[in-house]
């Protein structure tokens, strides 16, 4: 099968699409035909090796996961020993390693029938960052009907799922982006939408019940400054706007967690992780119309390299997708 691969750290430079063995799934798992994935942050922080301390985990010298990717739709072409839940030919989505090939495995638990009214391109959109969206504010942030909901980066990946998620939840939603993004966000249902080009939010007298943070670009007195006396912040990554390469968005995120047990607001840093239950409750969301992926731009899966430049440098909205072409065969 053909394959996007890295043998070293670096720029895009480094992806290779070339021929791999086709995975066999183990117990518990199964053989997805992958027809569209998409491109996360976290790609291009796996291909440079960045922050370096992660490489602790990723790999000193090289990576040890070959093949980038985690978000995936595709049909279940095979199933390993003790699969009952799935079956061949399943249209599925859903969030592993390795996502950026013709075929992939991926145990069962982090794989859910995709939303019937989306196609391959749309399901693919959504895991990684719709879970992360549904977890800052349903299961981190509480987010309850009325609240005020401040979200720093409403135009990326995570930001565009944010809006649409609190505002079926029922929150007064604020998102925050720039000037070419603002009509998108309000198009996705946002009450106000701030351009931080023109408007400082952090300056502003508005108080809300929680900030959810994709940014990074503040100070926690600053986004403090915005939160009402008990109110909630959420920090999900982020750039490397606090320590460099070095420790990347984690400098400010293990301020926050520091900083957490001294002050009445809550502050939290947030650790999405895969799962059915969240794909399911996506799903739902998806097919009752409260969530619809916006998609940038759609590259083939010989060009995902371009993809993640492009999501790395351009400042990409919403999410960038590849699509897969026919397999070449097992």
């Amino acid at each position: 099968m053909k394959a996007i691969v890295q043998d070293r750290y670096g720029s895009a430079d480094v992806l290779e699409f070339r021929d791999v063995e086709t995975p066999v799934p183990g117990a518990g798992e199964v053989l997805v035909r992958v027809h569209a994935s998409s491109v996360n942050a976290r790609d291009w922080h796996l291909m440079r090796g960045d922050p370096y301390l992660a490489r602790l985990t990723l790999g000193v010298r090289r990576p040890k996961a070959q093949i980038l990717g985690t978000d995936f739709a595709g049909r279940v072409e095979a199933v390993g020993a003790g699969v009952t839940r799935l079956r061949p030919g399943d249209e599925v989505f859903g969030e592993a390693e390795g996502a950026f090939a013709e075929y992939m495995c991926a145990s069962e638990d982090v794989v859910e029938r995709r939303p019937a009214n989306l196609s391959f391109e749309q399901a693919a959109a959504i895991p990684l960052a719709g879970t992360t969206a549904l977890m800052g504010l349903r299961n981190a942030g509480g987010v309850r009907q009325g609240q005020k909901v401040l979200i720093n980066g409403a135009s990326g990946g995570v930001g565009t799922f944010a809006v649409q998620i609190a505002k079926a939840l029922g929150a007064d939603v604020t998102g925050v982006c720039s000037t070419r993004n603002v009509e998108l966000i309000r198009s996705l249902g946002a009450d106000r939408v701030v351009d931080y080009t023109q408007e400082d939010f952090a300056a502003g007298a508005e108080r809300y019940d929680l900030l959810f943070d994709l940014v990074g670009n503040r100070s926690l007195a600053e986004c403090r400054r915005v939160l009402t006396p008990a109110g909630t912040l959420v920090l999900s990554g982020g750039g490397v706007f606090e320590g460099g390469s070095l420790v990347g968005p984690m400098g400010l995120l293990l301020k926050g967690k520091a900083m957490s047990f001294l002050v009445r607001q809550r502050l939290l840093v947030l650790s999405a992780s895969p799962g059915r239950e969240k794909l399911a409750a996506l799903r739902d969301l998806a097919e009752s119309g409260s969530v619809t992926p916006v998609i940038d731009r759609t590259y083939p899966l010989s060009e995902a390299a371009e993809a993640i430049r492009y999501v790395e440098v351009e400042h990409a909205r919403a999410k960038v997708v590849v699509s897969s072409p026919p397999p070449s065969g097992p």
